[in-house]
């Protein structure tokens, strides 16, 4: 490593004019990877939910369907509406009653099976279907040319307009999450650190890292939204370890040569192999997300995991370069920093060790009772602003009428009439069941079939297919809701063993049960991987079991803490939350009982190894979990889509948990347990002798 820290260290000019040149092609990268926006398509295919849905969008195009509700507007005006809907491009068809009738019939002498599906007391209902999918740049066009026809008693919702409303927010809000990153890192940087430049670097080089990582993502075809999102200031925060790392090695390595070059090839060599075993705990916890059931944990997993490495590469690259480069502009504003020297802490810690074996002990209980009853939503629409235009819309629709769910029920069209009538029947007395719509109920006795229009009969009979629609009134996610539908599968399978029910309530209760799953399994994964790299690292079996637990503990405070504010979090951040905090903040522990180790082989007593660790250690520890804590918690207060700020805030608040549990509460554990250590640890008190061959001469 040394012949390639002086490569670096001799060509900084052409590193970074690779490194330039190396942003074009990852911009382009950005430019074509795709931001897919809705959540629940990242569900397992297999799932009856997801065959449904795949129906519903193949055959029916009912996945790219808006509801315009229109309030207090005369018929005639409501037609003006849906004609000029109906031209613009994106658009295929705009469905209302002056498909059944003239919109001078009054309304009150129609069945009551349409009345009910058209109008309510001062308003009416229109179905737009698009010609493209909800989240396609066709149909993200139709949304906005459509908002242009509409006035203030138009309320327009559906998937389409809410993904819509979505990319705007977020493509609004992103640009601020980053910046905030940035200058609460700088902020953070400028007061730990010496150097009032120093920050800029880093952020320059981490910057570079991160377009490169983003542009990479092409090769994925394309990430969520909430990827997007969290992914920069993620990686901001969790690889500038690497770079103080590094920085502070460089500096070392100058008292003791005046060769700069030399003195940044030397600390490349010694510092590349730490960074490397430092960011293996942090990717494995990435990569245990995808494990996952759910898709979303592998675009997250998988971009941050990649995220990482290109973090590395770029600190023992680009970041040696830069600081090479500006190294007089360095140097040149050094002031003091903000931190004190710790002894105090290191002494008390240290003293009174078994006074923190006590807290352990009493915050495990809460903490774990706290973490196990904290409440999850799944419902996607309340992680979006109320306020936002699609929502206010959607929840418009809900209330008046009544469509808080919809399951869209899919059977094969050669079931008999009367066997589908039989089947909506038993539907109806499901309880919770408001309303059920099918072509078989909407013909009737009192509409002959060839009063029905075609493009009518093809909403809801269409290539083999057969589409009910059963109103619920239970939100979705409930436990009624979960309960409703099962019993609605069991009701449809009697009839069609090839049924499928689809639709908000079936999806979300698929994501409930797979949330459930991959929560544990991404917990088990993370743990055991991370288990086993500092197995490998310290050759003990007793080390990785403190370790782990520690930040476990840390990690059970900070899930606990929304059940004991009463607040609910989305499921999302309950899956991976752990994965991040353990895979992120490890590396401080690792840090702390890697100088006690040594401080034990040079000789000294456990209380006295103890306090240099924690005295040398913590400096760095503070520094690595504050800019960890500043590049996320601004997202976390910022955000409005609620989903991101929750994540946000959490992994900012178990950045913190995590420093303070690694400051005061390992030390007492790796106190109290020193016997046992050395009793189940390799060389735990002396250092490794390395045995050297000799050949004999014959």
């Amino acid at each position: 490593m040394l012949k390639f820290g002086r490569f670096i260290a001799k060509n900084r000019i052409l590193v970074l004019i690779i490194s330039v040149l190396l942003l074009l092609p990852s911009a382009y990268g950005i430019i074509k990877t795709r931001i897919n926006y809705d959540i629940l398509t990242y569900l397992p295919e297999n799932l009856d939910s997801m065959k449904g849905q795949r129906i519903l969008n193949d055959v029916f195009s009912n996945a790219a369907t808006g509801m315009l509700m229109i309030e207090n507007m005369e018929p005639k005006d409501v037609v003006k509406i849906k004609e000029k809907i109906s031209q613009i491009d994106g658009v295929e068809k705009v469905t209302w009653i002056s498909d059944f009738l003239d919109e001078s019939v009054p309304k009150e002498i129609l069945p009551s099976e349409i009345r009910d599906t058209f109008f309510r007391e001062n308003s009416t209902l229109l179905t737009i279907q698009f010609e493209h999918e909800a989240a396609s740049d066709e149909t993200q066009k139709a949304i906005e040319d459509i908002r242009k026809v509409l006035n203030k008693q138009c309320f327009l919702s559906g998937m389409s307009a809410i993904v819509k409303d979505t990319i705007e927010l977020a493509d609004r809000e992103t640009p601020i999450y980053v910046l905030l990153a940035v200058i609460l890192a700088v902020i953070v940087l400028a007061l730990t650190l010496e150097s009032t430049i120093i920050p800029v670097i880093f952020l320059l080089a981490i910057g570079m890292a991160i377009v490169y990582n983003f542009g990479t993502n092409t090769f994925l075809g394309e990430i969520s939204y909430i990827t997007k999102s969290l992914a920069a200031v993620l990686q901001l925060g969790v690889t500038m370890d690497y770079s103080i790392f590094l920085l502070h090695r460089y500096e070392d390595e100058l008292k003791h040569t005046k060769d700069k070059n030399e003195a940044m090839a030397v600390a490349i060599s010694k510092t590349t192999a730490s960074i490397l075993g430092s960011s293996l705990t942090t990717i494995a916890g990435f990569l245990a997300l995808v494990a996952m059931q759910l898709g979303l944990g592998k675009d997250i997993g998988i971009v941050m995991a990649k995220g990482v490495f290109i973090g590395v590469i770029a600190t023992v690259t680009i970041l040696p370069a830069l600081i090479l480069t500006f190294d007089k502009v360095i140097h040149r504003f050094n002031h003091g920093t903000v931190l004190p020297e710790f002894d105090k802490v290191a002494s008390i810690v240290t003293r009174y060790y078994k006074v923190f074996i006590v807290i352990i002990i009493l915050l495990f209980i809460p903490s774990l009772y706290g973490k196990n009853n904290t409440q999850v939503y799944y419902n996607l629409d309340e992680s979006l602003p109320k306020d936002m235009e699609s929502i206010v819309a959607l929840n418009k629709l809900k209330n008046e009428y009544n469509m808080t769910t919809t399951h869209m029920i899919i059977v094969k069209e050669d079931i008999p009439t009367f066997k589908i009538k039989q089947m909506m029947e038993e539907i109806e007395k499901v309880d919770g069941i408001e309303k059920v719509i099918g072509y078989d109920k909407i013909l009737g006795p009192a509409i002959p079939e060839e009063f029905i229009p075609e493009q009518i009969k093809e909403q809801f009979v269409k290539d083999g297919y057969k589409l009910i629609l059963a109103n619920s009134i239970y939100k979705a996610a409930t436990d009624e809701q979960n309960e409703q539908v099962i019993k609605l599968r069991q009701i449809i399978k009697k009839y069609d063993k090839d049924a499928y029910i689809t639709g908000e309530g079936a999806l979300t209760k698929d994501l409930v049960e797979i949330a459930d799953i991959d929560f544990k399994r991404v917990s088990f994964i993370s743990i055991l991987a991370i288990f086993a790299i500092i197995l490998i690292l310290f050759a003990s079996i007793s080390v990785p079991v403190l370790l782990v637990g520690i930040i476990e503990l840390a990690i059970f405070i900070n899930m606990a803490i929304p059940y004991y504010m009463g607040t609910v979090i989305p499921f999302i951040a309950s899956i991976v939350i752990g994965s991040i905090q353990l895979g992120a903040t490890v590396d401080y522990a690792i840090l702390l009982t890697t100088r006690f180790r040594e401080e034990l082989r040079n000789g000294h007593d456990k209380y006295e190894s103890m306090r240099i660790a924690l005295k040398s250690s913590a400096k760095s520890i503070v520094t690595s979990a504050l800019t960890f804590f500043g590049s996320t918690v601004g997202v976390g207060f910022i955000a409005r889509i609620e989903m991101i700020r929750s994540l946000s805030m959490m992994i900012a608040r178990g950045a913190i948990i995590s420093m303070f549990a690694i400051l005061f509460l390992l030390p007492a554990v790796l106190l109290i347990s020193e016997r046992i250590i050395s009793a189940t640890s390799k060389n735990w008190r002396t250092r490794p002798t390395l045995k050297v061959l000799t050949k004999g001469r014959n």
